[in-house]
């Protein structure tokens, strides 16, 4: 269960609107709401966040997109996104428990978010966060997907993030750190 109370309710949201089957939640071609795999890539002391600049957002955020069928879970979609996007080949799951029988690491944020008509059809994103660490001295590569990227520090983010980025991400560094320090 998620440390922050206001996760855990968004986290109970999660599984209602999974549950009620409003098409395939997992398939952005079936609906517009469904979920995303996001990945917050850190440096090693966690002191360093990458970021992409979104094409379609007109913002710096966390790594991420859609669920695609031969992803075998939304916490490997996670990682093949923030690799893709990134550029980054070796990143390392952050979390210090994994979903058992998976191997799998735990999501440390959901997020729902409205999207503007940029976004075409799609109206929400049901987003389901992981952590990564890369090595300190990673060098990213801006992909197709993205205009940007760039390591920020997490006390200093660009002005240009989605309103309560900030917010979401100290929360998310919280998490981490009670989790790290449960193990």
């Amino acid at each position: 269960m998620p440390v922050d109370p206001a996760q855990a309710r968004l986290r109970s949201a999660y599984i209602d609107f999974v549950r009620a089957g409003r098409g395939s939640a997992l398939d952005r071609d079936g609906g517009a709401q469904h979920l995303t795999a996001s990945c917050f890539v850190f440096t090693p002391d966690m002191s360093r966040v990458l970021l992409c600049f979104h094409k379609k957002g007109r913002f710096w955020v966390q790594l991420g997109g859609h669920i695609e069928a031969s992803d075998l879970s939304v916490a490997a979609a996670a990682l093949r996104e923030a690799r893709e996007e990134g550029g980054i080949a070796e990143l390392s799951p952050l979390d210090g428990r994994l979903v058992a029988g998976t191997g799998d690491p735990l999501p440390v944020d959901v997020h729902r978010h409205a999207l503007s008509s940029r976004f075409g059809r799609c109206t929400t994103h049901w987003d389901i966060g992981f952590a990564a660490v890369a090595r300190a001295d990673a060098m990213p590569v801006t992909s197709h997907e993205s205009e940007d990227v760039a390591w920020w520090p997490t006390d200093a983010l660009p002005q240009q993030v989605p309103q309560g980025f900030g917010d979401r991400l100290a929360v998310v560094l919280r998490e981490l750190a009670h989790r790290l320090a449960a193990h």
